[in-house]
């Protein structure tokens, strides 16, 4: 499907802040794996892989787990010392997922996040949720 998710992800988590001093609040982890990561396995789920990800508060957290998500998720092989490349061995059924990372800035409110990543939404419709709340939603109803 072409429709895309908007994760809200740029708050200070100040409820949080004896995690949130470290990581920003879509990444405190449940079950080893952070908030954001259960929120986009969801949407997956229901055949929703494009993401925007309007960021703020420790943006590079979260452009850093997804960066390296890869190669910490996959086997690889790494070749030191030659021409030939390092590959990352994708498992085919892994997550296809397409992410676009937004800085919209630490002092952002979230409409002014919405209105930043107006210009990556190509549809007429598309999801918006917060990037710190799980919850068992049919998101085709």
């Amino acid at each position: 499907m072409s429709i895309k998710v908007v994760i809200l992800c740029g708050g200070l988590g100040t409820r949080l802040r004896e995690e949130t001093e470290i990581k920003p609040k879509p990444m405190i982890e449940i079950g080893g794996k952070p908030i954001l990561w259960h929120i986009m396995k969801i949407y997956s789920f229901y055949g929703f892989n494009k993401f925007i990800l309007p960021l703020g508060y420790k943006a590079e957290y979260i452009k850093n787990y997804f960066c390296n998500y890869g190669i910490m998720t996959s086997d690889n092989t790494l070749t030191m010392n030659s021409t030939t490349t390092s590959r990352i061995h994708f498992e085919v059924d892994k997550d296809r997922w397409e992410i676009t990372f937004v800085d919209t800035e630490i002092n952002t409110l979230k409409g002014g996040r919405i209105k930043r990543v107006e210009s990556y939404i190509d549809t007429d419709y598309f999801h918006l949720t917060y990037g710190d709340g799980v919850a068992n939603i049919d998101l085709l109803k």
